[in-house]
């Protein structure tokens, strides 16, 4: 054997590292692929689709690549910076145990990580059953008739919730009070989105709310210092007045007090972590929102409802899907866009898990041991204030001593003020715990002898007295067998990226490497409180500030802010930050934003939400912004001009040849000029926005950089600057800065940022630059393979295509009657997720592959897509009846194909198995094609009663017609 020579040895060593891994075409694959396309290399590949204007010649300044186990390695150590101690802060935040079968199962299980956002109904009806059970649990314990698949933490549903009051309310006030006692992060958020809108806060004790002239309150419930108010005589008066009353809740309380809709609530919102979900250090956390039945139609976010599919069965969908910044725009009053989907599925699955009995345990062990501690710093003379669930508010002491002392014996308090402290105890409260600290306070305590002295400390008047989560699913899988098994049975309905490529445009779909997901459950980054002292979360600072670092090379701005916990949210943020800069610079009145008709329904709605008016610019007829009338519309607004929101490639998937000379026009009228960082995945390590002329930008995490989608959430969606806006970026809690907080947590959703910090060590720049080279190599491919079959509507220079290619059905359907919707449907019987649906243009599919996706995955879906071709050809030509065909009638369900009678002119063989390959490997959607229809006149979003299969909820019998 000859020797080992070092050329070898880096070639082996190249061969096993991790870019190796995440590409899924091997070196072979891409020369035949390159062929296809039409070019020898993949550098004279991308010199064709990038415009030499904003290519970036130079390599990004990162380290070199790192193998998953050197920086699984590096990160143990960024981690072991963070000390954990027993964080008893509260403030909206507090300890649980997430059932390590939810644990395993849900939060590190790909099933369901790695899953999209449910528009496409028919694969997507267990994570649904999951959401409806969320949507089941608030309802139940707030008392409300409806309510929402998540929101993105307590302070941003607050806020969604100031909004939709505005909407809804007959009130003709432009005043919304809010009460002193709300938890301080939600009056931060609560100010930054209310000055924007115009709204004008009112704050002060919850009791003055009574005599106000306001369209709304907000009140908290218990109040953050813990205390639970009777506030029935409050929303009594405010809806005298035509306002309405929302509420800020804490669930698990909520199993021993009365729900806030028993006394008067319209609009309740609040946070599920405590339900399973560690403190992450701020996050992803689900927030949640409910409300009365009046206000379903303006409600923000998404919505999980029932309706039937074409064999006439129950089956789940979005229900009222077109949000609310897709019809109104620039008119509307809220941008969201994604939800905390995985955190709510795991929050849900918690109370299915424990059921009504157990989480009733859960709350009454943790108000005994609050009122045991109270009971003990009573007799030892330290004031604590009454009627509370699980939060002490200790007045009269030195309380920076205290806590000091209390961070020696392994506690973190609340520190409130000098002479005050906060104390919330929860779930994983021991009895040593409450020993320990009753000893900070000098208390010595018999915790036997105390339990049975003391009486608890809920308002008896404000005492439950209604029934929850009386539905069988909440009272069925109490082992970890029978949940197990559940979890088991939701995942198999659904398609995700564990089983299948998701083809969709614009949210690219690509590896969530599990070495990238590893750190997220080390109880180092898990069980870090938001709030913990900055000496005790040095690897977190270690950890954001390095990823910052990363992401200001990638992308050529100078700094980053992580707080938006998704891409409307960085928009918003970064808008904020234009705003906010013009104004320093005696520019206030500058508030026009330019918008191409093309742009997502997001960034009108932002625009909007910062007070901007929006002018909406044309795109040519190639997809191309028209750079003519950007031009004529900035001289035209020149005085007003902001900003221009473009979206970089663009939304119709090329490399427009003029961005560079937008930019140019748009600072020389004065404005600012923000790029949608959607199609980042186009870009990294090719060109880099902060270095052609924008000047922010928003970062979706969790489509570039790695975080998974996670069944439409969580999402991350941190907003890069230039130098010049960076002092604008949101604030801390309780820093310094002129703009306020736009979410909950001063670093966002923090404690899943070490999967993007693991994808960019692993790939280093050599690798990140190769992932967006194939990335763009795999589109093209599609789309050249595809071109005589489907015609691609947009393209750029040289006829090639970005990271992703439009195919234009609409010529099939005039021919044929097939729609864009029966070839995605026609697709889940080959086993796919559908592309981009529609978007952006109608009677169209969105097809983006992602560098993830291997040759073999590829090539599968190119047959798919010319088999469906094939069988529509057929139809052209009489050989399948135009009506009775398998794309009018898929996707084709088990119980359908092998049913005794088949009544289609088709033969089942072709409804089942239209590609041999099918026979070895088949996803049986679990529900026959959704009637969207029916689900938006008969709005019914709760589990669905216990009965025959055949019978519809009770609320189907009154049809809510839109």
């Amino acid at each position: 054997m000859p020797a080992m020579t070092a050329s070898t040895l880096r070639d082996l060593e190249h061969h096993s590292a991790f870019v190796e891994r995440h590409i899924g075409p091997n070196d072979a694959e891409i020369a035949h692929m390159l062929g296809v396309v039409g070019h020898d290399s993949l550098d004279a590949m991308t010199d064709a689709i990038v415009p030499g204007k904003i290519a970036s010649r130079a390599p990004l300044a990162l380290p070199d690549a790192m193998t998953e186990v050197d920086a699984l390695a590096k990160i143990r150590k960024v981690a072991q910076q963070n000390t954990v101690l027993r964080s008893v802060i509260g403030q909206g935040y507090y300890g649980t145990h997430t059932p390590n079968v939810i644990l395993r199962n849900i939060l590190e299980n790909p099933a369901w990580y790695t899953a999209y956002t449910p528009y496409q109904a028919e694969i997507s009806q267990g994570r649904m059953e999951a959401l409806i059970n969320f949507q089941t649990m608030v309802t139940d314990l707030t008392g409300m008739d409806i309510a929402n698949a998540s929101l993105l933490d307590e302070a941003t549903a607050a806020a969604e919730a100031m909004t939709l009051a505005k909407r809804s309310a007959k009130s003709k006030s432009n005043v919304f009070f809010v009460a002193d006692d709300v938890h301080p992060q939600t009056l931060d958020v609560l100010r930054t989105r209310a000055d924007g809108l115009g709204i004008e806060l009112l704050i002060g004790p919850a009791a003055g709310a009574k005599d106000a002239d306001t369209y709304g309150v907000l009140l908290q419930y218990p109040n953050t210092f813990g205390r639970i108010g009777d506030h029935a005589e409050v929303a009594d008066a405010v809806h005298a007045r035509g306002g309405i009353v929302a509420v800020a809740t804490d669930l698990l309380a909520l199993t021993l007090i009365q729900a806030p809709g028993r006394w008067g609530a319209d609009i309740v919102v609040g946070n599920s972590q405590r339900f399973g979900v560690p403190f992450g250090f701020g996050g992803p956390h689900a927030g949640f929102m409910a409300c009365r039945d009046a206000y379903k139609r303006s409600m923000p976010g998404r919505l999980i409802g029932v309706s039937v599919d074409a064999a006439g069965n129950q089956a789940y969908r979005l229900t009222l899907q077109t949000r609310e910044q897709h019809i109104r725009r620039e008119k509307a009053t809220s941008n969201i866009c994604t939800a905390q989907v995985l955190l709510a599925v795991m929050a849900s699955m918690y109370a299915v898990y424990h059921g009504p009995d157990g989480l009733t345990r859960i709350a009454r062990r943790t108000h005994r041991f609050a009122s045991i501690l109270a009971a003990a710093l009573g007799q030892a003379g330290v004031p604590v204030g009454d009627a509370f669930f699980d939060t002490l508010h200790v007045t009269g002491v030195d309380a920076d001593a205290l806590h000091g002392k209390a961070r020696d014996a392994g506690f973190n308090l609340r520190v409130i003020d000098a002479s005050s402290v906060g104390i919330s105890l929860d779930e994983t409260t021991t009895r040593d715990e409450v020993v320990a600290l009753a000893k900070l306070f000098g208390a010595e305590i018999d915790i036997e002898a105390l339990d049975t002295a003391t009486t608890d400390a809920l308002p008896k008047t404000l005492a439950r007295d209604t029934k929850f989560l009386t539905h069988p699913v909440f009272n069925t899988h109490h082992s970890e067998h029978e949940l197990l098994r559940y979890m088991r049975t939701l995942a198999d309905r659904d398609l995700a990226m564990d089983r299948t490529m998701i083809p969709l445009g614009s949210c690219t779909m690509k590896l969530n490497a599990t070495a990238e997901m590893i750190p997220v459950t080390w109880p180092e980054f898990g069980n870090i409180h938001p709030l913990a002292p900055a000496d005790q979360t040095v690897g977190y600072t270690e950890l954001i500030d390095g990823l910052e670092a990363m992401l200001v090379e990638i992308t050529g701005y100078d700094a980053v802010s992580f707080q938006p916990n998704s891409g409307a949210q960085g928009e918003f943020a970064g808008l904020l930050a234009i705003r906010a800069y013009q104004q320093a610079q005696g520019q206030g009145h500058r508030d026009i934003c330019l918008i191409p008709e093309s742009a997502h329904g997001t960034n009108p709605a932002s625009a909007q939400m910062v007070g901007m008016t929006v002018v909406v610019t044309r795109c040519d007829k190639d997809g191309n912004v028209d750079v003519d009338d950007i031009r004529a519309k900035a001289e035209k607004y020149s005085d007003r001009l902001a900003a221009i929101m473009i979206t970089y490639p663009s939304t119709h998937g090329v490399f427009e040849e003029d961005v560079v000379a937008i930019c140019d026009i748009v600072h020389q009228h004065g404005g600012q000029v923000y790029t949608d960082g959607a199609n980042m995945n186009a870009l990294v390590g090719v060109a880099r926005p902060g270095k052609w002329g924008s000047d922010v930008s928003h970062l979706n995490l969790h489509k570039t950089f790695c975080i998974p989608h996670g069944g439409g959430g969580p999402g991350v969606g941190p907003c890069a600057v230039k130098s010049h806006l960076a002092p604008y970026l949101p604030r801390a809690l309780g820093g310094d800065g002129e703009v306020g907080m736009v979410s909950a947590a001063t670093h966002g959703s923090a404690s899943i940022l070490p999967i993007s910090w693991m994808y960019i060590a692993m790939m280093g720049a050599d690798g990140l630059r190769r992932a967006t080279q194939v990335a763009l190599l795999n589109a093209n491919y599609v789309a050249k393979r595809l071109a005589p079959h489907y015609p691609t509507l947009y393209t750029g220079r040289n006829d090639l295509v970005a990271h992703e290619c439009i195919l234009d059905l609409r010529p099939i359907k005039d021919a044929t009657g097939i729609s864009a919707e029966d070839v995605a449907k026609r697709l889940i019987d080959f086993g796919f997720h559908a592309p981009t649906l529609s978007f952006p243009v109608t009677g169209t599919l969105m097809v983006e592959p992602t560098e993830s996706e291997s040759l073999h995955e590829l090539d599968r879906f190119i047959d798919a897509m010319i088999q469906i071709r094939d069988e529509i050809h057929a139809i052209e030509d009489g050989r399948l009846d135009r009506e009775d065909n398998p794309l009018k009638h898929a996707p084709h369900t088990a119980m359908q194909v092998t049913a005794s009678e088949w009544t289609h002119a088709y033969p089942r063989e072709l409804a089942a198995f239209p590609l041999a390959t099918l026979r070895h490997t088949k996803y049986w959607p679990p529900v026959a094609r959704v009637d969207n229809v029916h689900g938006d006149k008969n709005v019914f979003c709760s589990c669905i009663p216990v009965g025959s299969a055949e019978d519809e909820p009770e609320a189907f019998s009154e049809p809510d017609v839109v």
